[in-house]
C-alpha cells in the first residue's frame, strides 16, 4: 500500500513539473511560482513558511542575483536534466526519502544518510600529487552487482541521492550509466577529472537526466598541471563546454591548500568557473591523510578566517557572484557541525569497508559481509551518532581536522581497524599531524564564533544532546 502510494504521488509530481516547466517557456514567473506552491504542497514542513515566501519574493524581483542565477540555469539546462533534477533530488531524496530515513532512525536506532558515497573504482586515468584516493592502490573496484545492491538496500531505508567518488568514478562510465538506468528514481552524482567526458558520453547523459557533475580543479592552467599533469585545465574547460552544449548540470570540486587558497577563491578564477556553465563549486578543506601527506599544505591561521569570510561575500544575498559555493569545513552552522558517520552522509570505498568519511579511512564493517544497514550499525558510526556534534563551535566541526582526540577515541573504544590497504595508518599518526593545526585553529575560532551573526540553533543529536 504505501509503495502504491509512492507511485501514484510521484507521478502526480511528474505530470505537475511537465506543466510548470512548460510555462516557464511561456511566463517564467508564474512558471517558477508554481514550482515553489508544488514543493511547499509535497514537502510542507521539510522547509519554514518564511522560506517559501522568500523564495517568492526573490522570483517575482528579476533584477535580483539569485533571479538571474535561476533564469540563466533554466536557459542553459536541457529540460529532461531540468524535470529530472527537480523529480529525484526534490521530490525523492527531499521528501519521500527524508520522510522515509526519519522514520528509519527511530525504527532501526542509527543514523541514516541522506546520501551515500562510493568509489566505483581505486583506478584513474592520472596521477595527481596529494590525491587521497592514491592512498588506496590502484587496483581496486565494486562490482556493477555490489553498487546496484547498495543502491537498492538504501533505497528501502530512504536514500534517494547517491555519489560516485574515487579513484576516477568515469573509468566506470559504462556501469555507472548501466546504474543510472536502472534506478531512475534515484539523483546521482560523479566527482571527476573530466578528461573522460565526451560527446556520446554527454549524449546518454542527457537522455536520462539524473546525473550531475563535479569537475576538478584547483586553480589556473600552471598550478592545476603542475598537479594534474599537462594539457589537463585545457581538457577540464573543453568538458565544461561540452557539458553546457547538452544542457548538463554540473560545477566544480576544488581543494584549497596553503598554496592555492587565494587563487581560488580569486574573481578571476570565480569568472571562469561561471563563464563555462559551473552553477556551483564544493570547496574541501586539503586534509593530511596517509602516511606521506605534507602537512605544509594545511591552510594557515589567516587563510581560514579568508576564506571563511570570502566564500559569503562571494555568495551573498545581494553583491558577489552569481554561483553556489559550499564548504563543509565552514559551513557547519548551517549543518549543525559534521555530518559523517551516516548523519548526512558516509563513505563506501573500493574495497567495501564502509568509511564514516571520504577523509577518514576506519572502518568496522565491509558490504561483501554486511548489509548497508549493518554498516550503519557499525560501532563506529553509533560512536559518530554518541558524539556529534563534536564541538559547541561549529567552526570545529570535524572530528579530525579540529578535534582529533574524538577520532582518537572513537576508534580505540570501537576497535576500527585502518581500511588503507596500501599503508595503513594508525590513527595516533593521523591525529599527530592535524593536533598542532586544531590547536592552532581554536582560539581564532572561538572568538568569530561569539560574532552575533553566526546561526547557532546548531544540532540535536537522538540523546538531545546540543551544540548550545
Amino acid at each position: 500500500m504505501a509503495n502504491l502510494k509512492h507511485t501514484v504521488q510521484r507521478k502526480a509530481f511528474s505530470a505537475a513539473i511537465d506543466i510548470a516547466l512548460k510555462r516557464l517557456n511561456k511566463d517564467r514567473e508564474k512558471g517558477l511560482l508554481e514550482i515553489v506552491d508544488l514543493a511547499q504542497k509535497f514537502m510542507g514542513d521539510n522547509f519554514s513558511p518564511e522560506a517559501y515566501d522568500a523564495t517568492r519574493a526573490i522570483i517575482k524581483n528579476p533584477d535580483h542575483k539569485w533571479m538571474k542565477f535561476v533564469n540563466r540555469m533554466l536557459d542553459e539546462l536541457h529540460p529532461n536534466v531540468a524535470k529530472m533534477t527537480a523529480l529525484n533530488l526534490g521530490f525523492e531524496a527531499a521528501f519521500y526519502g527524508t520522510t522515509q530515513i526519519r522514520q528509519n532512525r527511530e525504527k532501526y536506532n542509527c543514523n541514516i544518510p541522506w546520501l551515500i558515497l562510493m568509489d566505483p573504482t581505486s583506478a584513474c586515468n592520472l596521477r595527481c600529487t596529494g590525491c587521497w584516493a592514491a592512498e588506496y592502490g590502484y587496483k581496486l573496484n565494486l562490482t556493477f552487482e555490489e553498487m546496484d545492491s547498495i543502491v537498492t538496500q538504501a533505497k528501502e531505508l530512504g536514500v534517494y541521492f547517491y555519489m560516485f567518488t574515487g579513484g576516477e568514478p568515469l573509468v566506470r562510465k559504462a556501469d555507472i550509466i548501466k546504474l543510472c538506468e536502472k534506478h531512475r528514481d534515484c539523483a546521482f552524482h560523479s566527482f571527476t577529472n573530466g578528461t573522460l567526458i565526451d560527446e556520446p558520453f554527454c549524449q546518454k547523459v542527457q537522455e536520462l537526466g539524473n546525473l550531475s557533475f563535479s569537475l576538478s580543479l584547483e586553480g589556473f592552467e600552471e598550478a592545476n598541471d603542475g598537479r594534474r599533469g599537462d594539457g589537463v585545465f585545457q581538457k577540464v574547460l573543453a568538458a565544461m563546454d561540452l557539458m553546457r552544449e547538452y544542457g548538463l548540470f554540473y560545477g566544480t570540486s576544488v581543494c584549497y591548500t596553503r598554496r592555492n587558497i587565494e587563487t581560488v577563491l580569486s574573481d578571476e578564477f570565480i569568472d571562469l568557473l561561471i563563464e563555462h556553465g559551473c552553477r556551483y563549486s564544493w570547496f574541501f578543506h586539503y586534509m593530511p591523510v596517509g602516511n606521506e601527506a605534507d602537512v605544509d599544505l594545511l591552510p594557515t591561521v589567516e587563510q581560514r578566517v579568508y576564506i571563511h569570510k570570502r566564500l559569503r561575500e562571494i555568495r551573498a544575498f545581494e553583491g558577489g557572484k552569481e554561483i553556489m559555493l559550499l564548504d563543509f569545513q565552514n559551513d557547519g552552522e548551517f549543518v549543525g557541525g559534521c555530518i559523517a558517520g551516516g548523519r548526512n552522509f558516509f563513505h563506501i570505498n573500493a574495497n567495501g569497508d564502509a568509511e564514516p568519511c571520504v577523509f577518514i579511512h576506519y572502518s568496522g564493517a565491509n558490504i561483501r559481509e554486511n548489509t548497508i544497514l549493518e554498516c550503519l550499525q557499525q560501532p563506529l558510526f553509533q560512536a559518530y551518532r554518541d558524539g556529534q556534534p563534536f564541538n559547541d563551535n561549529m567552526l570545529r566541526p570535524c572530528p579530525m581536522l579540529e578535534n582529533p582526540e574524538k577520532l582518537m577515541q572513537m576508534v580505540h573504544e570501537t576497535g576500527a581497524k585502518s581500511t588503507d590497504l596500501q599503508s595503513p595508518e594508525s590513527v595516533e599518526d593521523l591525529c599527530a599531524k592535524t593536533k598542532p593545526y586544531a590547536d592552532a585553529w581554536k582560539e581564532t575560532a572561538d572568538k568569530l564564533w561569539a560574532e552575533p551573526h553566526f546561526v547557532k540553533k546548531g544540532y540535536v543529536n537522538y540523546k538531545g544532546k546540543n551544540n548550545q
